[in-house]
């Protein structure tokens, strides 16, 4: 584990003296970790590429180049003053697997290939997965032109400093070849209490959640004296957004009570700072809505859900609601036969390990849903993720290592 435990330690070294760790996609935080990444691959020996999307793959040859590869790997961005583990732990995995196999002297029979993958979080971008799917060259156009939210400038600018090829990704050009993988494996933190609550230092991750999301969604009433207006003549935008949240959470607890799963977030509640006061009934408010899940029709139901409740309250309520721009993504179901794969070889080395979904979306989700079998591994980890305070072992970390270097050799 020397090698994974520099790797960690020279990406947080920029951050020593900032709150938590911040790889801004497209910018000098993830720049500087793919540096990182390239001098790894480099002192193993490995054959390095990059895309127009300024992706980095390490390949280490296999002994049949005649059969499709592995692909491990991950992303190298990170959330503002988030943690030093989430995506980096899956990309330092694929190098670690590589290292471990030249120090036994082993050559697998496919050939691995060490993926780094640019901008997986949506927080600088409004687009998840961004790397992953110019990898594929299935990146929308209009990906490009999206700004970044603290400079304004656009992704295509902000590829083209990073030494990117913006016209190759919106031509569709891609280093990766779908018909040359074999599977995509990711490691990953957790994320959630769910492996540590357990006491167990693996996930073999079932599949991957899709979600809906209203970035900038506003419910507008109707301004008024706080003193002055009755109940019954009010139109207070957020007492109808509050009730509004209220429908959602009794939808969730419905679902979760026939036995579905989900999640339902509302967050970046404000009324405008220019207009709102102490003694001012709200006559507009933002928030922001994400709402995730594993099942398509479970999305559904809970988008279904938001719109009768929302007609339900303009007209009960005289306000109006505005939800603004949709984005989501599709949910990824895991391979069965790579999931049930490493449940067998987990327990052929001894490895406790439990079966789980995923919540958060991540760059296997890209594979899977382009038809490429693609499993997750999921590592314990402590205080939870996108903040600073995130926290992994490395002795549960080499635990995933151990797992993907058994299933590699197959």
């Amino acid at each position: 584990m020397a090698l994974a435990e520099r790797l960690f330690a020279d990406l947080a070294a920029p951050y020593a003296d900032e709150v938590g760790i911040t790889r801004d996609a497209y910018g000098p935080g993830e720049q500087r970790a793919h540096e990182r990444f390239i001098e790894a691959a480099k002192s193993l020996g490995l054959e390095l590429h990059q895309d127009a999307a300024g992706n980095h793959f390490a390949r280490l040859p296999g002994s049949d180049p005649t059969l499709p590869a592995w692909l491990i790997g991950s992303h190298l961005d990170s959330v503002p003053q988030g943690g030093n583990y989430d995506g980096a732990a899956g990309v330092i995995a694929g190098l670690t697997v590589v290292s471990r196999l030249k120090a036994t002297g082993i050559t697998p029979r496919r050939d691995m290939i060490v993926a780094a993958f640019r901008a997986e979080e949506s927080t600088w971008f409004p687009a998840s997965y961004i790397g992953s799917r110019a990898a594929l060259g299935r990146l929308d156009t209009t990906t490009l032109s999206l700004p970044r939210a603290d400079t304004g400038r656009s992704l295509a600018e902000h590829l083209r400093d990073c030494g990117g090829d913006p016209e190759a990704v919106a031509a569709g050009d891609a280093w990766l070849d779908l018909d040359r993988l074999h599977a995509m494996l990711e490691l990953h933190i957790e994320q959630g209490p769910t492996l540590e609550h357990a006491g167990i230092p693996i996930g073999i991750v079932t599949g991957i959640a899709g979600s809906f999301r209203y970035r900038q969604a506003r419910c507008l009433g109707e301004w008024g004296h706080s003193g002055a207006v009755a109940r019954t003549h009010r139109h207070d935008a957020l007492m109808a957004f509050c009730a509004l949240a209220t429908a959602l959470e009794h939808e969730w607890s419905e679902l979760e009570a026939e036995g579905f799963s989900a999640t339902v977030t509302v967050g970046q509640i404000a009324t405008p700072p220019d207009q709102h006061a102490f003694s001012k009934i709200p006559g507009e408010i933002g928030f922001c809505l994400d709402v995730r899940s594993e099942c398509p029709q479970t999305l559904e139901r809970l988008e279904h859900r938001l719109f009768a409740s929302a007609r339900h309250l303009e007209a009960e309520r005289g306000v109006r609601f505005d939800f603004g721009v949709r984005t989501g993504s599709t949910p990824a179901p895991m391979s069965p036969a790579l999931t049930e794969r490493c449940q067998i070889l987990a327990e052929a080395i001894d490895l406790a390990h439990m079966t789980l979904p995923s919540g958060a979306g991540h760059d296997a989700a890209t594979f899977a849903n382009a038809g490429v079998p693609a499993q997750m591994l999921f590592v314990r980890n402590q205080n939870g993720s996108h903040n600073p305070n995130e926290a992994m072992r490395l002795e549960d970390f080499a635990e995933g290592v151990r797992l993907l270097v058994a299933l590699v050799q197959e």
